[in-house]
């Protein structure tokens, strides 16, 4: 049973100005929860006796399953409020109830988003970008002239594995055991036309090109010499055709096109890239004559004669004059 002095105890404790005074850190919901007016309400259904009694109903069988408190009641009775001057007080709910995003945004995204695929006005009557719905499988989008292409291009290198193979006709009438490929010529020029320091006015890679295709029609014609008896326009002619031949094999296009153009370019000794190429032709092959005295112990005149005083640029003068004054020290060495 309260008595009346109890209450005066609960009320003096619960007053909010003693509870600020005694705890100032207690915020403030904490006080109220303390007022007299609950106090008094707490003691009176915690009481025994007859009042007590009779105020408690049992629920019987026949009455109706009281409804459950409403959202934001949960929330009042859940949430305390903190600040950072005022801690919690000792023994209450501190957990704050998941925080709930509104439900509006899901549908706006979703709605963006077929607005997207349809193509129709977005928010502003601007019209969204149609997307197009990925390909089921990579290879339905190839361009269907890839295995063409393929197969083009691995047999045109088939056949230019011939150069690789064909040996230079002018060591083999030389009697050199071993001597250089086609290829070994042209790689060794397009060399020379990558360190070349100085080429006034010059495309070093237009050079690098011709150099790799000057000789690609021997491919099929083989190497013809001055020895082998043929005019100078029938071995043109002959090269032509082949030159045709070959890029009827790599099918066309504009590659094969810029083929041939170097290869007549060259031929015609119509640019200074062309004079350029010439030069270091010459240059290759007194090099390869010098190397070969050598290695055999031959005297390879010959193409020494054959290029003297030919040489269309500077740089092509001096690598020669510096291929003859080691032919020339080494002479005298031998002597």
């Amino acid at each position: 049973m309260v008595t009346r002095g109890t209450a005066c105890r609960a009320g003096r404790a619960s007053d909010p100005s003693t509870l600020a005074s005694r705890a100032p850190a207690y915020p403030a919901r904490v006080a109220s929860a303390c007022s007299p007016g609950t106090e008094e309400r707490r003691g009176a259904k915690q009481g025994g006796g007859k009042g007590a009694a009779a105020r408690r109903r049992r629920r019987r069988p026949s009455d109706p399953e009281p409804k459950p408190p409403r959202l934001p009641e949960l929330s009042r009775m859940a949430v305390i409020s903190r600040t950072p001057s005022q801690p919690a007080a000792r023994g209450l709910l501190r957990r704050t109830p998941p925080r709930i995003l509104p439900v509006e945004r899901a549908p706006r995204r979703l709605d963006l988003a077929v607005r997207a695929v349809s193509g129709s006005p977005g928010p502003g009557g601007s019209p969204v970008p149609r997307r197009s719905p990925a390909p089921a499988d990579a290879a339905a989008v190839a361009p269907a002239s890839a295995p063409s292409s393929a197969s083009s291009a691995i047999d045109f290198l088939t056949l230019c594995h011939r150069l690789k193979t064909t040996k230079r006709k002018g060591w083999i009438n030389h009697s050199i055991k071993g001597p250089e490929s086609i290829a070994d010529h042209m790689y060794r020029m397009a060399l020379m036309a990558l360190i070349a320091g100085d080429l006034p006015s010059a495309d070093r890679e237009r050079c690098i090109k011709i150099a790799i295709v000057h000789d690609i029609a021997e491919a099929i014609v083989g190497d013809i010499t001055p020895s082998d008896g043929i005019p100078k326009a029938e071995k043109s002619r002959r090269e032509q055709a082949a030159l045709d031949e070959l890029c009827e094999v790599l099918g066309g296009g504009p590659i094969a096109d810029e083929i041939k153009g170097l290869w007549e370019e060259y031929e015609n000794n119509s640019s200074i890239e062309a004079n350029l190429v010439k030069d270091f032709d010459k240059v290759e092959m007194i090099l390869q004559a010098l190397e070969y005295e050598k290695e055999h112990g031959k005297v390879l005149d010959e193409f020494f004669l054959s290029t003297a005083g030919k040489f269309q640029t500077e740089i092509g003068k001096s690598w020669a004059a510096e291929v003859n004054a080691r032919r020339k020290e080494g002479c005298k060495k031998q002597k």
